[in-house]
Protein backbone atom coordinates (compact mmCIF):
# COMPACT_ATOMS: atom_id res chain seq x y z
CA UNK A 1 0.00 0.00 0.00
CA UNK A 2 2.73 2.45 0.97
CA UNK A 3 4.65 1.78 -2.23
CA UNK A 4 1.54 2.58 -4.28
CA UNK A 5 0.96 5.85 -2.42
CA UNK A 6 4.66 6.71 -2.76
CA UNK A 7 4.45 6.11 -6.51
CA UNK A 8 1.49 8.49 -6.76
CA UNK A 9 3.30 11.10 -4.65
CA UNK A 10 6.35 10.91 -6.92
CA UNK A 11 4.07 11.21 -9.97
CA UNK A 12 2.41 14.34 -8.53
CA UNK A 13 5.76 15.93 -7.69
CA UNK A 14 7.07 15.17 -11.17
CA UNK A 15 4.03 16.88 -12.68
CA UNK A 16 4.60 19.93 -10.47
CA UNK A 17 8.34 20.10 -11.18
CA UNK A 18 8.44 18.62 -14.66
CA UNK A 19 9.69 21.76 -16.41
CA UNK A 20 11.57 24.92 -15.59
CA UNK A 21 8.48 27.08 -15.95
CA UNK A 22 6.56 25.10 -13.34
CA UNK A 23 9.46 25.30 -10.90
CA UNK A 24 9.72 29.06 -11.43
CA UNK A 25 6.00 29.47 -10.74
CA UNK A 26 6.39 27.68 -7.40
CA UNK A 27 9.56 29.46 -6.24
CA UNK A 28 9.77 32.92 -7.81
CA UNK A 29 6.51 34.35 -6.37
CA UNK A 30 7.73 33.37 -2.90
CA UNK A 31 11.06 35.14 -3.40
CA UNK A 32 9.38 38.23 -4.88
CA UNK A 33 6.89 38.48 -2.04
CA UNK A 34 9.67 37.99 0.49
CA UNK A 35 11.51 40.89 -1.13
CA UNK A 36 8.53 43.23 -1.61
CA UNK A 37 5.97 42.59 1.14
CA UNK A 38 8.01 43.89 4.10
CA UNK A 39 8.31 47.26 2.35
CA UNK A 40 5.09 47.53 0.33
CA UNK A 41 2.48 45.85 2.56
CA UNK A 42 2.90 48.09 5.59
CA UNK A 43 0.62 50.32 7.62
CA UNK A 44 3.50 52.53 8.70
CA UNK A 45 3.28 56.19 7.69
CA UNK A 46 6.45 57.51 6.08
CA UNK A 47 7.50 60.21 3.62
CA UNK A 48 4.27 62.20 3.81
CA UNK A 49 3.81 65.95 3.55
CA UNK A 50 2.87 67.94 6.66
CA UNK A 51 1.29 71.34 6.02
CA UNK A 52 1.97 74.12 8.56
CA UNK A 53 -0.11 77.28 8.95
CA UNK A 54 1.81 79.30 11.55
CA UNK A 55 0.11 82.43 12.87
CA UNK A 56 2.52 82.60 15.80
CA UNK A 57 5.70 84.69 15.73
CA UNK A 58 7.40 83.01 18.70
CA UNK A 59 10.29 80.57 18.72
CA UNK A 60 8.31 77.71 20.27
CA UNK A 61 6.28 77.12 17.12
CA UNK A 62 9.45 77.29 15.01
CA UNK A 63 11.17 74.74 17.23
CA UNK A 64 8.17 72.42 16.99
CA UNK A 65 8.25 72.75 13.21
CA UNK A 66 11.90 71.70 13.25
CA UNK A 67 11.00 68.62 15.28
CA UNK A 68 8.24 67.76 12.83
CA UNK A 69 10.75 67.96 9.97
CA UNK A 70 12.99 65.39 11.70
CA UNK A 71 10.22 62.79 12.01
CA UNK A 72 10.38 59.85 9.60
CA UNK A 73 6.66 60.16 8.96
CA UNK A 74 7.12 63.51 7.22
CA UNK A 75 9.59 64.07 4.41
CA UNK A 76 8.37 67.57 3.57
CA UNK A 77 6.87 70.55 5.40
CA UNK A 78 4.54 72.69 3.34
CA UNK A 79 4.34 76.29 4.57
CA UNK A 80 0.88 77.87 4.34
CA UNK A 81 -0.04 81.50 4.80
CA UNK A 82 -3.85 81.57 4.85
CA UNK A 83 -6.89 79.46 5.59
CA UNK A 84 -7.58 79.30 1.87
CA UNK A 85 -4.18 77.71 1.22
CA UNK A 86 -4.79 75.28 4.09
CA UNK A 87 -8.12 74.20 2.64
CA UNK A 88 -6.59 73.91 -0.83
CA UNK A 89 -3.72 71.72 0.46
CA UNK A 90 -6.11 69.23 2.07
CA UNK A 91 -8.65 69.27 -0.77
CA UNK A 92 -5.99 68.52 -3.40
CA UNK A 93 -4.19 65.93 -1.24
CA UNK A 94 -1.02 68.00 -1.16
CA UNK A 95 -0.69 67.14 2.53
CA UNK A 96 -1.86 64.26 4.70
CA UNK A 97 -2.29 66.45 7.77
CA UNK A 98 -2.24 70.21 8.40
CA UNK A 99 -1.17 71.88 11.67
CA UNK A 100 -2.33 75.37 12.60
CA UNK A 101 -0.48 77.33 15.30
CA UNK A 102 -2.63 80.14 16.77
CA UNK A 103 -1.16 83.60 17.34
CA UNK A 104 -0.90 83.09 21.12
CA UNK A 105 0.81 79.69 21.00
CA UNK A 106 4.23 80.83 22.28
CA UNK A 107 2.71 83.23 24.83
CA UNK A 108 0.66 80.44 26.37
CA UNK A 109 3.76 78.26 26.79
CA UNK A 110 5.74 81.14 28.33
CA UNK A 111 2.90 81.85 30.76
CA UNK A 112 2.69 78.22 31.81
CA UNK A 113 -0.70 77.68 30.21
CA UNK A 114 -1.57 74.71 28.03
CA UNK A 115 -1.19 75.89 24.43
CA UNK A 116 -3.77 75.08 21.80
CA UNK A 117 -3.16 74.03 18.23
CA UNK A 118 -5.34 72.64 15.49
CA UNK A 119 -4.77 69.48 13.44
CA UNK A 120 -6.75 68.91 10.24
CA UNK A 121 -6.71 65.42 8.70
CA UNK A 122 -7.56 64.18 5.23
CA UNK A 123 -10.52 61.89 5.94
CA UNK A 124 -10.08 60.15 2.59
CA UNK A 125 -6.95 58.56 4.09
CA UNK A 126 -8.33 58.09 7.57
CA UNK A 127 -6.05 55.28 8.72
CA UNK A 128 -2.83 56.98 7.62
CA UNK A 129 -4.11 60.29 8.99
CA UNK A 130 -4.79 58.83 12.44
CA UNK A 131 -1.34 57.24 12.57
CA UNK A 132 0.30 60.51 11.48
CA UNK A 133 -1.73 62.38 14.10
CA UNK A 134 -0.34 60.02 16.73
CA UNK A 135 3.20 60.97 15.69
CA UNK A 136 2.30 64.67 15.88
CA UNK A 137 0.74 64.28 19.33
CA UNK A 138 3.79 62.44 20.63
CA UNK A 139 6.15 65.15 19.36
CA UNK A 140 3.99 67.91 20.86
CA UNK A 141 3.64 66.14 24.22
CA UNK A 142 7.39 65.55 24.49
CA UNK A 143 8.12 69.18 23.68
CA UNK A 144 5.48 70.50 26.11
CA UNK A 145 6.88 68.41 28.96
CA UNK A 146 10.39 69.66 28.27
CA UNK A 147 9.23 73.29 28.25
CA UNK A 148 7.29 72.98 31.49
CA UNK A 149 10.34 71.49 33.21
CA UNK A 150 12.61 74.27 31.91
CA UNK A 151 10.19 76.86 33.27
CA UNK A 152 10.40 75.11 36.66
CA UNK A 153 6.83 74.07 36.44
CA UNK A 154 5.60 70.66 37.40
CA UNK A 155 5.42 68.52 34.31
CA UNK A 156 2.02 66.97 33.69
CA UNK A 157 1.72 63.28 34.42
CA UNK A 158 2.43 61.11 31.43
CA UNK A 159 1.93 57.49 30.51
CA UNK A 160 5.12 55.48 30.07
CA UNK A 161 4.53 52.97 27.27
CA UNK A 162 6.57 49.81 26.85
CA UNK A 163 5.94 47.54 23.89
CA UNK A 164 6.50 43.91 24.77
CA UNK A 165 7.62 41.39 22.14
CA UNK A 166 8.23 44.16 19.56
CA UNK A 167 9.92 47.04 21.43
CA UNK A 168 10.50 49.24 18.38
CA UNK A 169 7.12 48.46 16.76
CA UNK A 170 8.96 47.19 13.70
CA UNK A 171 6.23 46.39 11.20
CA UNK A 172 8.41 43.80 9.45
CA UNK A 173 8.15 41.69 12.61
CA UNK A 174 4.40 41.56 12.00
CA UNK A 175 4.48 41.12 8.22
CA UNK A 176 6.94 38.25 7.80
CA UNK A 177 5.48 35.75 10.32
CA UNK A 178 2.06 36.41 8.79
CA UNK A 179 3.54 35.97 5.31
CA UNK A 180 4.44 32.36 6.17
CA UNK A 181 0.74 31.67 6.74
CA UNK A 182 -0.37 33.56 3.63
CA UNK A 183 2.10 31.97 1.19
CA UNK A 184 1.58 28.42 2.42
CA UNK A 185 -2.20 28.84 2.31
CA UNK A 186 -2.32 30.05 -1.28
CA UNK A 187 -0.05 27.36 -2.67
CA UNK A 188 -1.42 24.46 -0.63
CA UNK A 189 -4.93 25.34 -1.79
CA UNK A 190 -3.94 25.76 -5.43
CA UNK A 191 -1.92 22.53 -5.61
CA UNK A 192 -4.64 20.37 -4.03
CA UNK A 193 -7.58 22.03 -5.80
CA UNK A 194 -6.00 21.79 -9.25
CA UNK A 195 -4.65 18.26 -8.86
CA UNK A 196 -7.94 16.34 -8.99
CA UNK A 197 -9.47 18.82 -11.46
CA UNK A 198 -6.45 18.34 -13.73
CA UNK A 199 -6.84 14.56 -13.65
CA UNK A 200 -10.53 14.88 -14.46
CA UNK A 201 -9.93 17.43 -17.24
CA UNK A 202 -7.16 15.38 -18.87
CA UNK A 203 -9.08 12.13 -18.57
CA UNK A 204 -6.43 10.43 -16.42
CA UNK A 205 -8.69 10.14 -13.37
CA UNK A 206 -10.33 7.04 -14.85
CA UNK A 207 -6.88 5.45 -15.19
CA UNK A 208 -6.27 6.07 -11.49
CA UNK A 209 -9.61 4.52 -10.59
CA UNK A 210 -8.92 1.27 -12.42
CA UNK A 211 -5.48 1.06 -10.79
CA UNK A 212 -4.97 -0.76 -7.45
CA UNK A 213 -5.29 2.61 -5.69
CA UNK A 214 -8.37 3.20 -3.54
CA UNK A 215 -10.03 6.66 -3.43
CA UNK A 216 -8.48 7.18 0.01
CA UNK A 217 -5.01 6.43 -1.34
CA UNK A 218 -5.60 8.84 -4.22
CA UNK A 219 -6.51 11.60 -1.77
CA UNK A 220 -3.42 10.92 0.34
CA UNK A 221 -1.29 10.98 -2.79
CA UNK A 222 -2.75 14.39 -3.67
CA UNK A 223 -2.39 15.86 -0.17
CA UNK A 224 1.23 14.99 0.64
CA UNK A 225 2.81 16.75 -2.40
CA UNK A 226 0.85 19.90 -1.54
CA UNK A 227 2.11 19.73 2.05
CA UNK A 228 5.71 19.26 0.87
CA UNK A 229 5.48 22.25 -1.47
CA UNK A 230 3.89 24.43 1.22
CA UNK A 231 6.50 23.45 3.82
CA UNK A 232 9.36 24.24 1.44
CA UNK A 233 7.85 27.63 0.64
CA UNK A 234 7.22 28.34 4.31
CA UNK A 235 10.85 27.44 5.05
CA UNK A 236 12.06 29.94 2.45
CA UNK A 237 10.06 32.71 4.15
CA UNK A 238 11.26 31.54 7.58
CA UNK A 239 14.93 31.64 6.59
CA UNK A 240 14.52 35.02 4.90
CA UNK A 241 12.80 36.47 7.96
CA UNK A 242 15.50 35.27 10.35
CA UNK A 243 18.68 35.77 8.35
CA UNK A 244 17.81 38.65 5.98
CA UNK A 245 15.35 40.78 7.95
CA UNK A 246 16.63 39.76 11.41
CA UNK A 247 13.20 38.97 12.80
CA UNK A 248 13.82 37.12 16.08
CA UNK A 249 12.51 33.57 16.31
CA UNK A 250 12.00 32.84 20.00
CA UNK A 251 10.00 29.62 19.80
CA UNK A 252 10.43 25.99 18.84
CA UNK A 253 10.99 24.90 15.24
CA UNK A 254 9.48 21.53 16.12
CA UNK A 255 6.23 23.18 17.22
CA UNK A 256 6.25 25.44 14.16
CA UNK A 257 6.61 22.61 11.64
CA UNK A 258 4.23 20.36 13.55
CA UNK A 259 1.61 23.10 13.49
CA UNK A 260 2.33 23.74 9.82
CA UNK A 261 1.49 20.11 9.01
CA UNK A 262 -1.93 20.41 10.68
CA UNK A 263 -2.43 23.76 8.96
CA UNK A 264 -1.65 22.30 5.55
CA UNK A 265 -4.02 19.38 6.21
CA UNK A 266 -6.82 21.86 6.94
CA UNK A 267 -6.00 23.77 3.76
CA UNK A 268 -5.80 20.55 1.75
CA UNK A 269 -9.27 19.67 3.00
CA UNK A 270 -10.65 22.92 1.62
CA UNK A 271 -8.67 22.44 -1.60
CA UNK A 272 -10.03 18.94 -2.16
CA UNK A 273 -13.54 20.13 -1.34
CA UNK A 274 -13.23 22.76 -4.05
CA UNK A 275 -11.71 20.26 -6.47
CA UNK A 276 -14.41 17.65 -5.85
CA UNK A 277 -17.17 19.99 -7.04
CA UNK A 278 -15.26 21.47 -10.00
CA UNK A 279 -15.00 19.87 -13.43
CA UNK A 280 -12.10 21.92 -14.82
CA UNK A 281 -8.91 23.54 -13.56
CA UNK A 282 -10.31 26.97 -14.36
CA UNK A 283 -13.31 26.37 -12.13
CA UNK A 284 -11.03 25.06 -9.38
CA UNK A 285 -8.78 28.11 -9.61
CA UNK A 286 -11.77 30.45 -9.37
CA UNK A 287 -13.01 28.46 -6.39
CA UNK A 288 -9.65 28.83 -4.64
CA UNK A 289 -9.62 32.57 -5.34
CA UNK A 290 -13.18 32.94 -4.00
CA UNK A 291 -12.16 31.22 -0.77
CA UNK A 292 -8.66 32.51 -0.14
CA UNK A 293 -9.28 36.25 -0.53
CA UNK A 294 -11.96 36.53 2.19
CA UNK A 295 -9.96 34.09 4.33
CA UNK A 296 -6.86 36.32 4.20
CA UNK A 297 -8.86 39.51 4.85
CA UNK A 298 -10.58 37.92 7.87
CA UNK A 299 -7.45 36.23 9.24
CA UNK A 300 -6.18 39.13 11.34
CA UNK A 301 -3.38 39.83 8.87
CA UNK A 302 -4.67 43.26 7.80
CA UNK A 303 -6.84 44.17 10.80
CA UNK A 304 -7.38 42.57 14.22
CA UNK A 305 -10.01 39.86 14.50
CA UNK A 306 -11.28 41.56 17.68
CA UNK A 307 -12.36 44.56 15.60
CA UNK A 308 -14.87 42.44 13.69
CA UNK A 309 -18.53 42.04 14.73
CA UNK A 310 -19.03 39.23 17.23
CA UNK A 311 -21.05 37.12 14.80
CA UNK A 312 -18.28 37.40 12.22
CA UNK A 313 -15.66 36.37 14.79
CA UNK A 314 -17.61 33.17 15.43
CA UNK A 315 -17.98 32.55 11.69
CA UNK A 316 -14.27 33.20 11.23
CA UNK A 317 -13.50 30.27 13.55
CA UNK A 318 -13.56 27.96 10.49
CA UNK A 319 -10.80 30.03 8.85
CA UNK A 320 -7.52 28.07 9.20
CA UNK A 321 -5.39 31.10 8.29
CA UNK A 322 -6.65 32.95 11.36
CA UNK A 323 -5.47 30.21 13.72
CA UNK A 324 -2.09 29.64 12.10
CA UNK A 325 -1.24 33.36 12.10
CA UNK A 326 -1.73 33.34 15.88
CA UNK A 327 0.55 30.30 16.15
CA UNK A 328 3.36 31.57 13.94
CA UNK A 329 3.38 35.04 15.53
CA UNK A 330 3.40 33.51 18.98
CA UNK A 331 6.32 31.23 18.13
CA UNK A 332 8.29 34.04 16.48
CA UNK A 333 7.92 36.76 19.08
CA UNK A 334 6.59 35.25 22.32
CA UNK A 335 7.98 31.69 22.54
CA UNK A 336 4.56 30.27 23.38
CA UNK A 337 4.54 26.79 24.85
CA UNK A 338 2.67 23.72 23.72
CA UNK A 339 -0.26 24.26 26.10
CA UNK A 340 -0.83 27.81 24.83
CA UNK A 341 -0.38 26.65 21.25
CA UNK A 342 -3.12 24.04 21.68
CA UNK A 343 -5.77 26.78 21.84
CA UNK A 344 -5.09 27.54 18.17
CA UNK A 345 -3.98 24.04 17.14
CA UNK A 346 -7.11 22.10 18.02
CA UNK A 347 -9.31 24.23 15.71
CA UNK A 348 -6.95 23.36 12.86
CA UNK A 349 -7.29 19.68 13.70
CA UNK A 350 -11.09 19.92 13.77
CA UNK A 351 -11.16 21.84 10.48
CA UNK A 352 -8.85 19.27 8.87
CA UNK A 353 -10.97 16.30 10.02
CA UNK A 354 -14.25 17.87 8.90
CA UNK A 355 -13.06 19.16 5.51
CA UNK A 356 -11.11 16.02 4.62
CA UNK A 357 -14.06 13.82 5.58
CA UNK A 358 -16.42 15.95 3.51
CA UNK A 359 -14.01 15.95 0.57
CA UNK A 360 -13.65 12.16 0.79
CA UNK A 361 -17.44 11.76 0.81
CA UNK A 362 -17.94 14.05 -2.19
CA UNK A 363 -15.05 12.45 -4.03
CA UNK A 364 -16.48 8.95 -3.60
CA UNK A 365 -19.99 10.17 -4.45
CA UNK A 366 -18.86 11.69 -7.75
CA UNK A 367 -16.98 8.53 -8.63
CA UNK A 368 -19.94 6.29 -7.88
Amino acid sequence: MFSRILTLIIKELEMLLQDRQSRMVLIMPVILQLALFPFAATLEVKNNTLAIYNEDSGRESVELMQRFSQAQAFSQLLALYSETELRHAIDNQEALIAIRFPADFSRDIAAGRSPKMQAILDGRRSNSGQIALGYVQQIVNDYSNERFILLQKKAPSSLVVRHWFNPNLNYVWHILPSLIAIITSINALIVTALSVAREREQGTLDQLLISPLTPGMIMIGKIIPAILVAVVQGTIILLGAIFIYRVPFAGSLLLLYGSMIFYCLALAGFGLLISSVCATQQQAFLGVFSFVMPAILLSGYASPVDNMPVWLQYLDWINPIRHFIVIVKGLFLKDIGFVTLLHSLYPLLIIAVVTLSAANYLFRKRLA
